[in-house]
């Protein structure tokens, strides 16, 4: 009893305070965006199913949080309906059909979603992923003016004999200006693009005494594990600096905010390549984690103090604006591409084409959880201990 309230208070509340949060600030974009353009808020629930307890605004929005604490939603006035200027059969629709109303208020009412234009339709949907990047932002933002960013210089101290560095020329000495054609000014930024393209060939841009030169290398694959267990296969180049000469420097606000724009940019940028390396399987779906891994990095970085636990949310923060940015039916990329077939089309998706598309983005959203549910089980040993059991 006492090891299950041990998880319980170790892992489990870490990982809900973190996660609400995250969903709390991705359904204000919503809200906010959608206040702004003047549609009703019906509700602002944290969670789904039942109502644990909340509160009903002087503008009737009911705010509550709810039972199942994985995910939320804002619910707005008409948001089901078919935009009522660019319904395919408008001019065919009776009296009677054309007085429709929802909870009693005519769907042509102007506070309804339905009756806002594309644009102003599209803006709602894309403020919730909006208000994660944001967030994330701010969260580094907020750091690089307290704490300070990280900073050591590019330099190169020593290169590891018989490494990918020594084949492709890195001599001691060695400022790495770019990569790719992307400016390098930590060190930090090398070992992030190194660590992320393993076997792959990167091209360096080096200085060397008073010259500039170009390098091209390909890093080693290494496997090794993380901090909180998991294998990971990483690059490996093969140099290190002479000096461990890091510090952390403090930005001002219009500094920080940019340095946090362009991490956060770098971050993203991070993310979709690992993406393309699992679609093109040049790194393995078992990376890929899901509720039951996030929980046990959630109590980990915990542990570990307040600059990992925000670093791990603005990582998170990022990677749930990106997944709901993802062209699937039910998450909001998917509305968005319906906008953008509407926007093609000069009239929405009839409700038949909309309800399959939900039907399928439910199924393929389903498919990945359970997959990736899969994976944490595996990670975690326990399908070994359940194979032990009988055998």
């Amino acid at each position: 009893m006492v090891e299950f309230l041990s998880v319980i208070w170790d892992y489990i509340i870490p990982f809900l305070v973190v996660l609400t949060v995250l969903v709390f600030v991705h359904e204000m974009g919503h809200y906010l965006a959608a206040r702004k353009c003047g549609i009703r808020v019906e509700v602002f629930s944290v969670g789904f199913g039942r109502e644990l307890f909340g509160w009903t605004d002087e503008a009737g929005t009911r705010w509550k949080l709810s039972a199942i604490p994985f995910g939320g939603y804002v619910k707005m006035f008409g948001e089901m309906q078919i935009p009522e200027d660019t319904a395919p059969d408008n001019k065919n629709t009776d009296d009677a059909a054309a007085s429709e109303s929802v909870n009693g208020i005519p769907a042509v009412e102007p506070t309804a979603f339905s009756s806002k234009s594309l644009g102003q339709r599209a803006f709602v949907v894309f403020a919730g992923p909006l208000a994660n990047f944001l967030f994330a932002i701010a969260i580094l933002a907020g750091m690089f003016m307290t704490v300070g960013q990280p900073f050591t210089p590019s330099d190169i101290g020593v290169v590891i004999p018989n490494s990918a560095a020594e084949r492709a020329g890195f001599q001691a000495g060695d400022i790495i200006m770019g990569i790719d054609g992307t400016r390098v000014e930590r060190f930090e930024q090398v070992i992030r693009k190194v660590q992320l393209h393993p076997d792959e060939k990167l091209n360096f841009q080096v200085r060397r005494g008073d010259r500039e030169i170009n390098l091209t290398a390909i890093p080693e694959i290494l496997y090794q594990k993380d901090r909180f267990g998991n294998q990971q296969r990483i690059g490996r180049l093969g140099i290190s600096r002479a000096g461990t000469d890091m510090k952390l420097i403090q930005h001002g606000p219009f500094t920080a905010v940019w340095r946090a724009a362009t991490e956060t940019y770098v971050l993203t940028g991070s993310i979709f390549s690992a993406l393309g390396q699992i679609i093109r399987g040049t790194r393995s779906t078992k990376e890929l984690g899901g509720p039951i891994r996030i929980a046990e990095m959630s109590g980990n970085v915990w542990q570990a103090g307040l600059i990992s636990v925000l670093m791990f949310a603005t990582i998170l923060s990022i990677n749930l604006g990106l997944i709901n940015l993802f062209p699937i039916p039910m998450l909001d990329g998917g509305h968005l591409l319906f906008y953008a077939i509407e926007a093609l089309r000069g009239r929405p998706l009839g409700p038949r084409a909309q309800e399959y598309g939900l039907r399928i983005g439910i199924a393929m959203v389903l498919s990945l959880m359970v997959f990736a549910t899969w994976n944490d089980l595996v990670q975690l040993r326990v399908v070994d201990f359940f194979v032990d059991l009988v055998t």
